[in-house]
């Protein structure tokens, strides 16, 4: 049996000032000798994970130097894309 652990979900209002409860991770973000303690959106569903650039900075992340591809889905499958922060 899995050891589960419970979260509290959070108020949080959106850009229209909808209210809505989240559930929040807390975090600690660790790249080459930096750490960053932050919040994080638990989301069992997602299949993308996005970091904001101001904690890529406070990490030390270097945005200019990245490169990745993207493989999309749906009906933009077909196209593939390279990203430059």
């Amino acid at each position: 049996m899995f050891n589960g652990r419970r979260y509290s979900f959070k108020p949080k209002r959106d850009k229209f000032g909808v209210l809505g409860d989240v559930p929040y991770l807390p975090l600690t973000l660790t790249y080459q000798n930096r750490s960053v303690e932050v919040m994080g959106l638990l989301d069992r569903e997602a299949s993308v994970n996005v970091l904001p650039y101001n904690v890529g900075v406070q990490l030390g992340a270097s945005w200019e130097e990245q490169r990745f591809s993207v493989t999309l889905a749906g009906n933009l499958a077909r196209n593939e894309h390279t990203w430059k922060a």
